[in-house]
């Protein structure tokens, strides 16, 4: 009996046991499984963590990003520049929402000097903001001396002291600004080796770094004055075959304007980015497609924008084409409406003509050519916003 005692003691322990462990786990026939998964809930995970980035917000639009126009034919309208005669044509322009009026030399002057109907009337009449360009770089080229006074040539003005320079830039630049002109078609940039006269005394030099000193010089003149600068012709008139006012004009090949005709280029977009670029007509030999003039070819603004050249920086401020309707050249190539879309599409941001002519119906073809994808939606949006910036730049 006292053997039999003995042997049952620890088989009732164990059942005492199994009963403890069976009430620790809650009871209810749960397998021990369920116990460990719980358990082990409740530790640090071992396991990696999750490699997908947290989605980031959008960034804000710029103060230019958010002044486009929505409105897609509103925004290709922002990127026109035309020509007006008078205080009617420039009313008619704005009214189309172009982005730029130029004042060519046989407009009425009293667009710059009859108060209610000169510039100063148009900017407090019109809600959006928009550009006054001129052509004036003293000498043969200004325009309405008879408003905005005279000046020497570039290439006598070249040869005064840096304070004269850069005082001239701020005289003319004051005096455009005064009569609601903020951007100057000057100065040029080409290099005169050629003797060719319609650059001849207009350049400041046939040294190309000469060149590049002095128009930076006159331009920081225009821009303390609050005028934006324009260099012109880009990549380079001076050693044309002609003068593209007349017909269509040849360069020597692209690697030959390196090393002289876009040698200002560099230093003048480097030590003034926001001046503006105006693109010239001619045709260079070795710059994408054969035969096409720089205004219309794409390579000519892939160039310019990425600074692909000796001493070249990139560029994001605006291009803008030489006149599309009162040049010869030009217009023995392509008339002026399809002029203006190829000019859009291979990258200028503004489209200028002279005349004037045919706004609403040139806006209308860009805007379909847009609108059906022949022209891409970024192209128009980042041209939309290098003019509004400009604008900004400006203080309009």
């Amino acid at each position: 009996m006292h053997d039999g005692v003995r042997h049952a003691a620890p088989a009732l322990a164990a059942g005492l046991l199994a009963g403890v462990l069976a009430g620790c786990s809650g009871g209810g026939g749960e397998p021990p499984a369920t116990t460990t998964s719980a358990t082990t809930s409740t530790l640090p995970s071992a396991a990696p963590q999750s490699t997908i980035p947290e989605p980031q917000p959008e960034p804000e639009p710029s103060e230019a990003e958010r002044r486009v126009p929505a409105d897609l034919r509103a925004k290709v309208a922002s990127l026109m520049v035309v020509g007006v005669a008078d205080y009617g044509q420039a009313r008619a322009a704005l009214d189309q929402g172009v982005g730029g009026l130029f004042i060519p030399s046989w407009a009425d002057p009293a667009l710059f000097t009859e108060p209610g109907r000169d510039i100063n009337a148009l900017r407090a009449e019109y809600g959006h903001p928009f550009s006054v360009a001129v052509d004036f770089e003293g000498g043969r080229v200004q325009r309405h001396t008879e408003v905005f006074g005279a000046w020497m040539a570039p290439r006598d003005l070249a040869a005064q002291p840096p304070e004269v320079i850069r005082g001239t830039g701020y005289d003319i630049g004051r005096s455009l600004r005064a009569h609601g002109v903020n951007v100057d078609y000057a100065p040029v940039l080409d290099v005169d080796v050629s003797d060719m006269d319609i650059v001849g005394d207009r350049a400041f030099s046939g040294d190309p770094h000469e060149v590049a000193r002095v128009a930076a010089l006159f331009s920081r003149g225009l821009i303390d004055a609050g005028v934006t600068p324009t260099f012109k012709h880009f990549p380079g008139h001076g050693r044309a075959s002609g003068d593209t006012h007349l017909a269509l004009a040849v360069t020597p090949p692209l690697e030959q304007l390196h090393g002289l005709d876009l040698v200002p280029y560099g230093p003048t977009l480097d030590s003034l980015p926001a001046a503006s670029v105006m693109v010239g007509h001619m045709i260079v030999p070795g710059l994408g497609a054969e035969g096409v003039p720089s205004s219309l070819n794409p390579e000519a603004y892939r160039i310019l924008r990425e600074g692909d050249y000796p001493g070249g920086v990139p560029f994001e401020g605006v291009a803008v084409t030489d006149d599309l309707s009162g040049m010869r050249g030009l217009l023995d190539y392509a008339p002026t409406a399809e002029a203006v879309e190829r000019a859009i599409a291979a990258g200028a941001d503004q489209a200028l003509w002279s005349s004037g002519a045919d706004v609403a119906g040139i806006i209308d073809g860009v805007t379909a050519a847009a609108a059906s994808g022949q022209i891409p939606p970024e192209r128009i949006e980042e041209a939309a916003t290098r003019c509004q910036q400009q604008l900004i730049d400006a203080g309009l």
